[in-house]
């Protein structure tokens, strides 16, 4: 019986698969040594959150079965975010108000990205990157991220929602 709360059922899997795959490609090496992005806590959250704004570009939608396969995405990386708050010590009274700043920057920079992204304007998005990643900083390693990341939306524009929601995301603009 107390197994069985460790289990993942089958409509969790595919999120599970998801959000996997977004983690492992956020743990590239290049990012960090490569494109200076600082091998940090908040660093790593910056690139889980950029792939995760990368999948939620994707399956945009007002509702149905993309905004719930999002949603579970997004509740599953919170729920992660916790989970590591914890583990790094964090008391429990502290850790709901770090994720609420989490969200709140989750949140501000998917809808910066967005409006960068949607106007394919890799200025735009370095901009974005050099305010939310960089520190304000700027240079070639800002511009290879955000060239990254237009790809990678490229990428991921040529796979279908639904084979996305049964679990097979793939990454590859330069992998």
């Amino acid at each position: 019986m107390i197994l069985s709360l460790f289990r993942r059922n089958t409509a969790t899997q595919p999120v599970y698969a998801v959000y996997s795959a977004i983690v492992a490609q956020s743990r590239q090496p290049r990012f960090y040594a490569d494109w200076q992005v600082p091998d940090t806590v908040t660093g790593r959250f910056d690139m889980i959150s950029l792939h995760m704004a990368l999948l939620f570009r994707r399956l945009k939608a007002e509702s149905g079965p993309q905004k719930q396969f999002s949603q579970a995405v997004f509740d599953l990386f919170f729920k992660d975010m916790d989970r590591s708050l914890r583990e790094m010590g964090v008391t429990d009274l502290g850790v709901p108000k770090k994720i609420q700043k989490m969200g709140n920057i989750f949140f501000g920079l998917l809808a910066a990205l967005n409006a960068a992204m949607d106007a394919r304007d890799v200025a735009a998005v370095e901009q974005v990157l050099s305010r939310n990643v960089f520190d304000e900083g700027t240079g070639p390693h800002v511009r290879a991220l955000a060239e990254y990341l237009l790809a990678e939306d490229e990428v991921l524009a040529t796979q279908s929602p639904d084979q996305i929601m049964a679990g097979a995301i793939r990454f590859g603009a330069n992998t």
